[in-house]
């Protein structure tokens, strides 16, 4: 069964790995730079900041920095080294099968995705905090971009993918749990007074800076992607 499994997740990847496109070659490669989605993060702080005290502003700061360590060292301190799974730009004999871009090959091992489980943990902690039913969409096609961009560029295998983001969502609701908690106990959340504000309390027109920069976000990935070569 386990070697039935192995062998589904090589012919997925080889289905949704690459492609003689350099023009996609490009776009994945922007997508799955960390630096690309700085304004991303930039407009999720503006959110955070316009809508909580100091004190409150700091502990979510602090919450998703307990987060992205959580999600991170279990999936590079603890899956990689354990589990020994190559990354398929690694693999021997995968080496004739899967496209690379640039001779891009990240570390030795790869299961389960460090991506995936960042960027699932993040995008399912400020939907829970959050509770906008326009910036949910935004935080999971953010998370599913950068995610799938390692399968396209051949440095995961799609189960790798899969076990980061199902570890990414569990950190992601765990942290937000405590987080709720904790706040709550600090007298930190902010409560709801009208449909202008989410019903977590963040009022809704604070979120137009990330509504604005997610698709010229976009725009840039793909003007970007233009002078890309391989």
């Amino acid at each position: 069964m386990i070697e039935q499994l192995i062998q589904w997740d090589k012919a997925l990847l080889v289905a949704l790995n690459g492609s003689s496109s350099t023009y996609l070659d490009g776009i994945m490669m922007t997508i799955t730079e960390t630096s690309t989605w700085i304004p991303l993060f930039a407009c999720l702080l503006y959110a955070i900041v316009r809508n909580n005290s100091w004190r409150g502003s700091l502990f979510i700061i602090v919450m998703v920095a307990l987060l992205v360590t959580l999600a991170d060292q279990f999936a590079s301190g603890f899956c990689k080294p354990f589990f020994h799974r190559l990354r398929p730009s690694q693999s021997p004999d995968l080496a004739d099968v899967i496209d690379l871009v640039n001779g891009y090959r990240c570390g030795l091992y790869g299961f389960i995705s460090s991506h995936a489980a960042n960027t699932f943990s993040v995008s399912t902690f400020f939907i829970l905090l959050f509770r906008d039913r326009k910036v949910s969409p935004v935080l999971l096609l953010w998370a599913c971009l950068s995610s799938y961009s390692r399968i396209y560029l051949g440095v995961h295998f799609p189960l790798d993918i899969l076990a980061g983001t199902l570890w990414g969502v569990c950190c992601g609701m765990g942290v937000y749990a405590l987080y709720q908690w904790a706040a709550t106990r600090l007298r930190l959340t902010v409560p709801a007074n009208s449909s202008a504000y989410t019903v977590s309390g963040y009022r809704r027109l604070d979120f137009i800076p990330l509504f604005a920069v997610f698709p010229l976000t976009l725009v840039y990935i793909l003007v970007r992607a233009s002078f890309f070569t391989s």
